[in-house]
């Protein structure tokens, strides 16, 4: 797999490269936010997976992050020394996969790499029999990841996308917060409870349709499918 490393410190940079060769990684060193986009072009998926550090030089790694995200469906890794809830969720809420406290132990790190591009694998190759959810006037195309109410195209992150999907694909039934999080994150680590209720806001905002996604008070979240 080819990954793309985000990382001003040229010190940290070679150790983890090599760390990360030895486990078979082709890795592609970017010093700064500027060298990360130019790498990551529009029309070119090469990478598996972008580690992305967000102390860097030139630019906030978040607004890299932000940038990333509009240019590639790549998943990202935020690595960082900003360890509190409401970074984790900022960052989260701007497209990145996971997020990874330093210091970090290598094992865990590579065990998330490894994660985050098996879920990006299977959501690439999947073939189930329906690919297309409707529900009144919200359209779920799910090959291409797309959202669009009455017509009109919505953008929403890649995690936004995997929890409406998986709402959308059991309309009516009550969902457990920690199934959502299992299935959606994969994870289970602190702070992402509040994570997800920040995504289920989210989505009611960008959808215009509060009343879509029904919170079960004390055991999770259930679509209500919308007439019309």
């Amino acid at each position: 797999m080819r990954l793309l490393l985000v990382e001003d410190d040229n010190h940290v940079a070679a150790a983890l490269s090599a760390v990360l060769a030895r486990h078979g990684f082709d890795v592609t060193h970017a010093r700064s936010g500027e060298e990360a986009l130019q790498a990551l072009v529009p029309e070119s998926d090469c990478f598996g997976v972008v580690l992305l550090d967000l102390g860097l030089p030139d630019q906030d790694g978040y607004e890299v992050c932000g940038k990333i995200r509009k240019r590639t469906a790549t998943p990202v890794i935020m690595v960082t020394a900003r360890s509190d809830v409401r970074s984790r969720i900022h960052g989260l809420n701007l497209g990145a996969d996971d997020y990874v406290v330093k210091p970090y132990d290598t094992g865990e790190l590579l065990a998330r790499i490894h994660a985050v591009s098996r879920r990006t694998s299977h959501e690439d190759t999947s073939s189930g029999i329906e690919t297309e959810l409707r529900l009144g006037p919200v359209h779920i195309e799910l090959p291409t990841r797309r959202v669009s109410v009455d017509g009109a195209v919505v953008q929403l992150t890649r995690k936004e996308f995997d929890l409406l999907a998986l709402l959308a694909q059991r309309p009516g039934v009550v969902f457990r917060r920690e199934q959502i999080i299992s299935e959606v994150w994969r994870t289970s680590w602190e702070g992402t409870g509040r994570t997800l209720e920040v995504h289920v806001a989210s989505l009611r905002a960008k959808l215009r349709m509060p009343a879509l996604i029904e919170t079960v008070r004390g055991v999770g979240y259930r679509l209500v499918a919308p007439a019309g």
